[in-house]
């Protein structure tokens, strides 16, 4: 057994002779293409169609990868042994940078510069190189005897190298036609490569903007209020969610849950477009959440790129004797979920109107409820109740149940195993949440 191992996948007896008909490259080809599409993990994806090198094609195939800062990475290095793939983890790990002189065929195709045909006799003299050094370890460590090595090049840039080697006595040599068999292979790896990397740099940028968009939560006397935001799973599904909660110049606090359609770069920017709406709206006019939103759905359609959207918008005011009330409408959203001190709870269901962006006038709702003392006001994301195979009433179950159970906790701990507990674990969107705890009345504080 070989030393820092990990099996990757079954496969196919090694063949003594590797010479493929054209009708096997073809299917290999379209396998690999298929393999590519359908698997969003990179590494899943690269495993995969080492897969279908190895034996097919070679004994040992190796992954280089150029990252983003010009560093070089052995990402995977795969054997055939006894019908299995091993993954030789103790020849992967970073590697040095690459010379913009050196001559080496490693080098050469980390540069994009062409494909070559190697063997252990190309890394016996002096190394030029710490890529050098690495590649005459590789051949010392597998007992390659011949080695095919081709670019993987993606539009715009170089992304790494792959080689594919032939171990054993009787290997037979690589020709011309195997590298250009490679190279078919490395060009729908550098495609596949370079759009994952540009919906992870598209995502990355979403959710930093999401992240600066969202608010400091404001300070109220004798009220704690906290906030957690929780990207997708899958970063190509960052989306439009956010929360907001800001003191009003006239009478109490504004809060805000939302959610955009979409799961895009395009859903983040109509999130920052409506929500600074929102503000200004709500910030200048004294009127009635729903007047807000009626204002503020009329114009989403003429002065932003938001097609739809679901969101609440609520306003906390103070009352006599320390009570305080909550007046709100919502637009297609979840209801937001009040959970009593001692346990209790329920779903403030009223105040619903259609979505934002229907195009359909109808007059919308307002509500109001004075909140018990030391009760807790949850307002969420539907990516905190429902998944791809959860039905959204199960979910606004779930929720009130483990609500109810985390009644007691603090504000903070309450929060976190909210979203630890109820937040589906096929969940691919992204949560907002948005939770104000009431001040107990003086004669409960022992409670």
């Amino acid at each position: 057994m070989l030393d820092n191992t990990s099996r990757v996948c079954a496969g196919a007896e090694p063949r003594s002779s590797t010479v493929l008909s054209e009708l096997e490259r073809l299917a290999l080809l379209a396998e690999t293409t298929a393999q590519l599409i359908s698997n969003n993990d990179v590494d899943e994806a690269l495993q995969r169609v080492v897969a279908l090198m190895v034996p097919r094609l070679a004994d040992w195939a190796v992954v280089d990868l150029v990252t983003e800062d010009d560093e070089v990475a052995r990402h995977l290095v795969v054997h055939a042994e006894g019908g299995t793939l091993i993954r030789r983890e103790d020849l992967q790990g970073p590697m040095p940078r690459v010379s913009s002189a050196s001559p080496m065929p490693l080098s050469r195709a980390l540069r994009g510069i062409a494909s070559y045909l190697a063997g252990p006799e190309t890394y016996q003299g002096p190394p030029d190189t710490g890529i050098a050094v690495e590649q005459r370890r590789l051949f010392e460590a597998t007992g390659m005897k011949t080695a095919a090595i081709a670019p993987i090049r993606g539009p715009r840039e170089v992304l790494g190298a792959v080689t594919l080697g032939r171990s054993g006595e009787d290997a037979r040599a690589f020709t011309p036609d195997d590298l250009g068999l490679l190279e078919d292979i490395v060009r729908r790896i550098g495609l596949a490569l370079e759009n994952a990397r540009h919906y992870t740099r598209q995502a990355q940028v979403a959710e930093t903007m999401q992240r600066y968009l969202l608010p400091q939560l404001p300070s109220l006397p004798g009220l704690a209020m906290t906030a957690r935001y929780l990207s997708a799973p899958d970063a190509s599904h960052v989306g439009g969610d956010w929360y907001d909660a800001f003191p009003l110049p006239y009478d109490g606090t504004a809060l805000v849950i939302g959610d955009v359609v979409g799961h895009d770069l395009e859903a983040a920017a109509g999130m920052a477009q409506l929500r600074n709406m929102l503000r200004a709206y709500t910030w200048s006019r004294n009127q009635p959440p729903h007047r807000i939103v009626e204002e503020l759905d009329q114009a989403m359609r003429h002065i932003t790129d938001v097609r739809m959207a679901t969101m609440i918008l609520a306003r906390l005011s103070s009352g006599p004797a320390g009570t305080w009330r909550l007046r709100w409408t919502s637009a297609g959203h979840p209801p937001p979920l009040l959970v009593h001190h001692n346990g209790l709870t329920n779903y403030l269901d009223g105040a619903n109107g259609l979505l934002l962006g229907t195009g359909t006038r109808r007059p919308r709702p307002d509500a109001t409820v004075t909140l018990p003392p030391g009760a807790t006001l949850v307002f969420y994301t539907d990516g905190l109740i429902e998944g791809r195979r959860r039905p959204l009433d199960t979910g606004m179950e779930v929720l009130r149940r483990h609500a109810a159970a985390l009644a007691h906790r603090p504000l903070e701990n309450f929060t976190d195993q909210l979203l630890q507990r109820a937040r589906p674990a096929d969940n691919d969107d992204d949560v907002a949440l948005l939770a104000i705890r009431i001040p107990l009345a003086a004669d409960q504080q022992e409670y």
